[in-house]
């Protein structure tokens, strides 16, 4: 048997609906892995950069120069905070006649600003669930493909009389491809899914923090960044 009869060509070639099916199927779990990978990583680093101009907010001379530097970057999580926070002290303000105005001023940004929080960290996890999907599923398909080929390659050598080794190899190793296949799907997901999870969680600490000092600004008139948490942990 010639090299070439080992290429993944050749299982190609050899293989049955199900083996290609088995491969089209990785082939596109990779597929979609990589592109949540690539987007998500180009997200999150878009968004850490805005955490910069989170902090040029709180060095502003005024409240609507600190809008302003916000509003330069587009969908920024922090803008929206803000723009939240604003909306609803005012709402609060004009509103007292309505249900909400039994609220304090202080449950009611707690409240909006746990809306924004939300968004923001369902718009950064949009997406890992396929990783989480590739990574525990692409292993098994490839298992799938192994056992399959083996069994097709298997029932072929023995129909044909010839069972010595250089007879069984060959079909069997070829059909361990699909394992191998399976592994290079699902490893780089598992990884991936495990990075952008540990950078979500950085930016949404970043994201809790300034939904604090806002809450304190918005209720008080300045910021309690060296006071007690407890704001943070009810927006949170």
């Amino acid at each position: 048997m010639t090299e070439t009869n080992y290429s993944v060509a050749h299982l190609w070639a050899q293989g049955d609906s199900v083996n290609r099916s088995v491969a089209v199927l990785l082939l596109l779990m990779s597929l979609a892995s990589w592109s949540v990978m690539l987007i998500k990583a180009w997200t999150l680093w878009r968004m850490r950069r805005q955490v910069d101009s989170a902090q040029a907010f709180w060095h502003a001379t005024s409240y609507e120069q600190g809008v302003q530097l916000l509003a330069a970057h587009a969908d920024n999580p922090f803008h929206d905070l803000v723009s939240r926070g604003h909306e609803a002290a005012q709402h609060h303000s004009d509103k007292q006649n309505e249900l909400h105005g039994v609220l304090n001023l202080s449950d009611w940004l707690m409240s909006c600003l746990r809306q924004s929080l939300d968004d923001s960290a369902s718009r950064l996890q949009s997406g890992l669930s396929i990783l989480a999907s590739v990574g525990s599923t692409a292993p098994f398909i490839g298992l799938f493909g192994t056992v399959w080929g083996i069994y097709h390659a298997l029932i072929s050598i023995s129909a044909s009389g010839q069972a010595s080794i250089d007879k069984v190899a060959g079909p069997v190793g070829e059909s361990l491809v699909m394992t191998a296949m399976g592994l290079a799907v699902a490893i780089p997901a598992v990884l991936g899914y495990n990075a952008l999870v540990r950078g979500n969680k950085g930016v949404m600490g970043k994201l809790k923090h300034f939904a604090h000092d806002l809450h304190a600004y918005l209720v008080v008139g300045k910021s309690v960044r060296h006071q007690a948490p407890r704001p943070l942990r009810q927006v949170a």
